[in-house]
């Protein structure tokens, strides 16, 4: 690959974890350990930015993600936890891989890769598995179950060592028997995992991932900035208003939450005011006095009253000023892996809540040529 792309800096990290952390709908990881990823990776070298349409169509393009609970006081994930996935999943492959990809948008999620870019000067590819967070492995990947004689590739590492709960793991198998082998893991380790998985061809990014979901992080997280400098936190409103259709749809304080980790990841319920929020990692679903409003993918976002700060379902607090806004999935860049019905039979299980029937038929039946 002969385009490297362009450099990525400072300026970039900030916008790149504020655009997140709103595209994360309620997951995604905090800023604040966006942050901190981004600048160890800015210490180490000089990630990019490269747009899918200047990748060779054979070239191997990887995965970069973090699977668990980030509720959870026991995760531990270390900066090199990520690389060392990175090489892991590098020996389960006979050639080079050539590109990562973040596998969703987030505070931390939308710089995962840039470390792997930076340490081993591949390319971060504009091309997330997902443009919005995700709670399930499947819903990250991309529809490759539905590939004929698929065989997933996956590695994980993480966990803390001063309590011996750092653990290492290569597994190959079905989509499905991987993601729950790398969930466990992640519950075994306390609760996180840094992961790198399924090498594919560039060009099965196309119609399966979220081409552009970066960018579209990038240029929403600059505009949130350049208001967060008016000091006044109703400029990072209107940016969500005017940038992604969204209603706000309660403002006040938290009145009831409750979050607990279960099986590697955060379960839980929070209300503002009438509003009622759903979370298995993100929000899935927002509901005023009985009457659903937002369904997961559909964007359901919290900010701090005031601040305008995005924050994640785990950040929620009894007592704390939020100001609560949804978004409609139209505004969002999707990969295929959200389009298919079957994945959403375990977020119903998850917060017993009807969830399937209200997602737009326009999302479903945009999987059909694209996920086959």
């Amino acid at each position: 690959m002969t385009d490297n792309g362009i450099p990525l800096g400072p300026d970039d990290l900030e916008a790149a974890v504020a655009g997140g952390a709103v595209l994360g709908g309620g997951g995604g990881g905090t800023i604040a350990e966006g942050l901190r990823l981004g600048r160890e990776a800015l210490a180490a070298g000089t990630p990019r930015l490269l747009a899918l349409d200047a990748v060779q169509p054979d070239a191997l393009v990887a995965t970069a993600s973090l699977v668990g609970a980030p509720g959870d006081p026991r995760a531990r994930v270390a900066p090199a936890d990520y690389t060392r996935a990175w090489e892991l999943v590098r020996t389960l492959v006979e050639r080079p891989i050539e590109g990562v990809i973040s596998c969703e948008n987030g505070g931390t999620a939308s710089v995962h890769g840039w470390l792997q870019s930076a340490v081993f000067g591949v390319p971060v590819i504009d091309a997330p598995a997902n443009g919005r967070a995700h709670p399930t492995a499947d819903m990250g990947g991309m529809g490759l179950e539905r590939m004929d004689e698929f065989v997933a590739i996956q590695a994980a590492a993480g966990g803390n060592r001063e309590t011996g709960a750092y653990l290492e793991q290569r597994v190959t198998g079905s989509l499905a028997a991987t993601n729950r082998l790398v969930r466990a893991a992640a519950e075994e380790a306390g609760g996180l995992v840094g992961v790198a998985r399924n090498p594919i061809a560039a060009s099965y990014l196309q119609d399966h991932a979220a081409p552009g979901g970066l960018s579209q992080a990038l240029e929403l997280g600059r505009r949130m900035v350049a208001g967060r400098s008016s000091t006044r936190p109703e400029a990072i409103v209107n940016v969500l208003i005017e940038r992604l259709a969204a209603a706000v749809i309660a403002r006040g304080e938290v009145r009831e939450y409750a979050l607990r980790s279960e099986g590697a990841y955060d379960v839980g319920i929070a209300r503002v005011g009438g509003a009622e929020l759903t979370i298995w990692n993100e929000y899935l679903t927002l509901d005023v006095e009985g009457e659903r409003i937002a369904t997961f993918p559909d964007l359901i976002v919290t900010l701090d009253q005031n601040t305008g700060h995005p924050l994640t379902s785990a950040e929620l607090s009894v007592g704390r000023s939020v100001v609560v806004l949804a978004a409609p999935a139209s505004q969002l860049i999707l990969g295929a892996g959200v389009r298919c019905p079957e994945h959403f039979v375990a977020l119903e299980a998850a917060v017993r809540r009807e969830i399937l029937k209200y997602v737009g038929v326009d999302v479903l039946t945009a999987s059909e040529g694209s996920t086959t």
